[in-house]
């Protein structure tokens, strides 16, 4: 007969085996059999009640531990990047454990409020109690919520401004927060969200009036979680600071360093000169001076400003208004190098030859005083013989040693071909009531290609520099594209009558060959466009990779430390390595530099995606009046459920549902990126023109939704499918045969 433990063994038995906890994993650990078991029950109901064991559903454990797969929710992302969640199931008495989640390769991203089922490893000698790793994603209930209230008998409904959002959600009475309605308000899901029915939530603020222009940039900071409000102590920090001073630098305020920006800049942080180098030895050769706010000088590791920075990123820009990365009295004053201003600064002076190969370069810790705030098109005009009061002393000095430099980079880039697509920016211009005027594509000028040249050259010369002096830092890292995106895009080459090399060493001259054989041409927007989509995303590394869109083997961002915290670190990394100050690269920053990389990458595409979201509401807005027009465009994108139309006047995106073209079967062709009617044979493939008319459009969303009339210029024809289940009728056994004429079809339709 086996013996009874007794409860120490028991809790100990539990504690050292944490899935091993129902009844009959205990009984078989001790040798417990038959009649012995009610003893053992009788022990366990004991430390049940007496608060020792909790029983969940068939097992027992601590109640101040937690069990070893645990459901959590996503509580905040710590300024250093660590994602912290909290123990939805936690019973213990005082407080709750502290967990950090642990994400692997291939992980989704989480944002505050997912709901996710863990494998829980219990921590000792951390900050933290726990550490978790993922097993699945159960939801996203706690995520706020942006959307229209509409009042109703009692408390009403959102509608949800999400694009995608299909359900509306409902407000019980008493968590309205005294919203009114059609007021866009902020909200949070409460209570399980059920298979059935609409799910529940309550309003936790109200932003106003959705129709307002304004608004607009304010849904996308909300949706995305953008912080536009800085912390008193961020703001104490940022208004206690004064002016840098000479000491410790170099005196470079004899230099006639220029800013030049577009006119409606919002801060000027780098500033060039150049001039025809003087050496015998480097005939036609120049020295480029490069100039960037010493944004490191004001802020320190450790500080409030350096924590918010940190959180933030980066700038994100909006048609009306900008959320800066660091406060005005720095962004907009002390780290702006503003005309006729001594300001302090970090500057690479570099040599080049006649062909625009940077021969060396150097850098130093100065002050310097802007010889005048330049924008593009005024430089460009003075360029092309027709300058201004401002630019007209500067042109023999200034504008015309800039422009020789130039041409020697243009040289050097020919030699070494970065990536080239064509692919036109637009600009929504807005009124003084911040409703859009009008919307073009933005130009681009030699002066705008001059300042681009200069600065790709000044994140070289940091990121050798740094190497050289054996720092660590941050690159700007660019993979080359993966093997089957290249394969998809050579396919999409050879059905256009194009030639893409293959089986040797990917470079972007073989990829800019492409382009050029599209140049001109009724291909030339879809080999564009797939070229693209066939790019990875960049992003911030501690190792060096390479970055592939710019040919080069060495970068870093060292030009604009106001807006991008990667150069803020760049520039600290210099600071200890030329051992110009205490205020350099902290220990803690060398050992946060793979989360900080991870962090900011993650700041950049959510700041992209925020302004790309508030430009598709602006469009929409813009286009709203002219539901019913016709409007040229060509095919963007091909999906299951349709096809995507970017007009050409404006470069709004739209969807044409498939639901709306005829009514018979369209087959879709994945590999092809084509929609075939069984009936008709109408062919919709990337690239082809169409003539649409506006259906919808709707600014809240962004949403705009077409109607197809001509492709290729050909009418469309609608035809109905044939009678009978399922639709167009098939015969067995016909899906490869199918699949093998839609291919040639499009190819055809291609040459």
């Amino acid at each position: 007969m086996a013996r009874i433990p007794t409860k120490d063994e028991i809790l100990a038995w539990i504690s050292d085996n944490p899935t091993q906890t129902s009844k009959r994993d205990i009984a078989k650990a001790f040798g417990i059999k038959g009649a012995e078991r009610i003893d053992l029950k009788r022990l366990l109901r004991e430390l049940e009640a007496e608060g020792h064991l909790q029983k969940r559903a068939k097992t027992y454990r601590d109640p101040d531990k937690l069990p070893p797969v645990s459901m959590l929710e996503v509580s905040g992302i710590t300024p250093d990047g660590d994602v912290l969640a909290r123990a939805l199931e936690w019973q213990g008495e005082g407080e709750p454990p502290r967990i950090l989640f642990i994400a692997k390769k291939g992980d989704p991203g989480l944002a505050k409020g997912d709901r996710i089922l863990c494998r829980m490893t219990e921590e000792t000698g951390e900050d933290y109690d726990y550490t978790a790793r993922l097993i699945r994603r159960i939801g996203q209930n706690a995520r706020t919520i942006l959307g229209i209230y509409r009042k109703g008998h009692e408390g009403g409904r959102i509608t949800p401004i999400d694009k995608g959002a299909d359900k509306e959600w409902i407000v019980p009475a008493g968590a309205e927060d005294g919203a009114k309605d059609g007021e866009l308000v902020e909200a949070q899901q409460v209570g399980p969200k059920g298979r059935l029915g609409l799910p529940k939530a309550r309003i936790v603020a109200r932003l106003g009036d959705p129709s307002a222009a304004r608004a607009v940039s304010l849904i996308a900071i909300h949706q995305h979680g953008i912080p536009d409000e800085f912390p008193d102590a961020v703001i104490e920090e940022a208004d206690a600071m004064k002016p840098a001073g000479l000491t410790g630098r170099e005196d470079l305020r004899h230099l006639p360093l220029v800013t030049i920006d577009p006119h409606d800049a919002r801060d000027h942080d780098d500033a060039v000169y150049a001039h025809a180098d003087d050496n015998p030895k480097n005939p036609g050769g120049f020295v480029i001076w490069v100039a960037i706010a010493d944004v490191a000088h004001y802020v320190t590791p450790g500080s409030a400003l350096d924590a918010e920075a940190r959180r933030r990123g980066n700038s994100s820009y909006f048609p009306d208004r900008v959320v800066p990365m660091l406060p005005d009295r720095l962004s907009g004053d002390l780290c702006s190098l503003h005309e006729g201003v001594p300001r302090a600064v970090l500057a690479t002076r570099m040599v080049i030859d006649a062909e625009g190969k940077k021969l060396s370069h150097s850098f130093v810790r100065g002050l310097m005083k802007s010889h005048a705030s330049l924008n593009y098109q005024e430089v460009q005009r003075a360029q092309d013989g027709e300058p201004n009061d401002k630019t007209a002393p500067l042109i023999e000095t200034v504008i015309a040693p800039l422009y020789g430099a130039y041409h020697a980079l243009r040289r050097a880039r020919a030699d070494r071909q970065p990536l080239d697509l064509d692919l036109p920016e637009r600009k929504i211009v807005l009124n003084d009531a911040g409703e859009v005027e009008s919307v073009r594509f933005a130009e681009r000028l030699d002066a705008h290609r001059l300042i681009e040249e200069m600065m790709v050259l000044a994140n070289v010369a940091a990121a050798e520099e740094l190497e050289r002096l054996k720092r660590p830092l941050l690159y700007r890292v660019h993979e080359e594209p993966s093997p089957e995106k290249m394969e998809a895009l050579r396919e999409v080459a050879q059905a256009s009558g194009f030639t893409l090399a293959k089986g040797q060493v990917l470079k972007t001259r073989h990829l800019n060959s492409l382009l050029t054989q599209a140049s001109g041409g009724e291909f030339a927007e879809l080999i564009n466009m797939s070229t693209l989509r066939s790019m990875t995303q960049a992003y911030y590394h501690p190792q060096n990779f390479g970055h592939f869109g710019l040919a080069l083997s060495h970068y870093a961002h060292f030009t604009s430390p106001i807006r991008r915290y990667s150069d803020l670190i760049v520039h600290r990394a210099l600071i200890t390595g030329h051992g110009w100050g205490e205020d350099g690269l902290s220990p803690d920053d060398i050992d946060q530099l793979e989360a900080t990389a991870t962090h900011i990458s993650q700041t950049e595409r959510r700041s992209m995606e925020a302004e790309r979201d508030t430009t598709d509401r602006y469009l929409a807005a813009f286009l709203a009046e002219r539901v019913g027009d016709e409007m040229p465009g060509k095919i963007a994108g091909i999906q299951r459920f349709g096809a995507f139309v970017r007009l050409d006047e404006t470069g709004a995106d739209g969807l044409i549902p498939i639901s709306t073209i005829g009514n018979e079967y369209f087959r879709f062709e994945e590999r092809e990126q084509a929609l075939i009617g069984e009936c008709s044979g109408l062919t919709l493939t990337i690239g082809q023109p169409v003539l649409v008319r506006l259906a919808e459009a709707i600014p809240v969303t962004g949403g705009l939704m077409f109607q197809l009339l001509e492709v290729a210029g050909e009418p469309v024809r609608t035809v109905s499918r044939e009678k009978g289940r399922g639709g167009v009728r098939r015969k067995p056994g016909r899906a490869d045969k199918q699949a093998a004429k839609v291919r040639k079809k499009v190819r055809r339709s291609r040459r």
